[in-house]
């Protein structure tokens, strides 16, 4: 039976390619989550579920409610269980200016989900799944039209991935800093481009790889 992975994340999960809308996507073989799909292989099932401008827990008072990342997961997990593994890479939008989010609570949101995720024990037999939480690449001083959006959010996200491995660690999660591997693309400064949705890909199945699974 093959192994699931549920990739739950924003537009850079989607795939959004920087700089354009969010209906401009790149390939699925492009995005990380099928380069994690192509290296893990037949025996794993990589399931992205990415959306533009979603959020740890908040409603989006201009998006709107569906941005909300917590009133969406409960019923993507059912949908998609049982599930072996949960990446969730959120965060970004938590740093709009009309959220004005510490990082330190963008952490707690990310915290929120894992508790979610726990009380409804998607895994195999009714158990939790692995989860594996991923700090965004902070985003580059320049973010040309978003500027406005994202006011002052440049000097926060690059404080997410700390926070994010403090929270991880707390929960008993596992942690990656996508940092560590790419940046974002000087297009829009917080989308990542086909190199860096690669490289991340290729990090992240190492990462996979590295929790030691039982034989199926």
């Amino acid at each position: 039976m093959a192994r699931t992975v549920l990739c739950f994340g924003d537009s850079n999960t989607h795939g959004q390619v920087p700089g354009r809308g969010p209906l401009d996507r790149y390939r699925r073989e492009q995005r990380w989550g099928g380069v994690l799909q192509g290296l893990l292989g037949p025996n794993w099932q990589v399931i992205e579920e990415g959306l533009s401008g979603r959020t740890t827990v908040h409603d989006d008072p201009i998006e709107g409610s569906l941005k909300n990342g917590r009133t969406y997961l409960r019923p993507c997990l059912q949908s998609h269980a049982p599930l072996d593994l949960i990446i969730i890479m959120l965060g970004t939008n938590d740093l709009k200016r009309r959220f004005n989010m510490p990082p330190s609570e963008v952490a707690m949101g990310i915290g929120c989900l894992v508790h979610d995720i726990r009380e409804l024990s998607p895994g195999r037999t009714g158990n939790d799944p692995e989860i594996m939480i991923v700090a965004p690449p902070p985003m580059l001083e320049d973010l040309k039209e978003w500027e406005s959006i994202f006011s002052g959010a440049q000097e926060k996200s690059r404080k997410l991935a700390l926070e994010f491995e403090i929270m991880a660690d707390s929960l008993e999660a596992h942690f990656f800093d996508a940092g560590t591997v790419c940046q974002c693309s000087p297009a829009d400064g917080f989308h990542i481009d086909e190199d860096a949705h690669r490289l991340l890909g290729e990090a992240l199945a190492q990462e996979v790889l590295a929790i030691g699974w039982p034989d199926a």
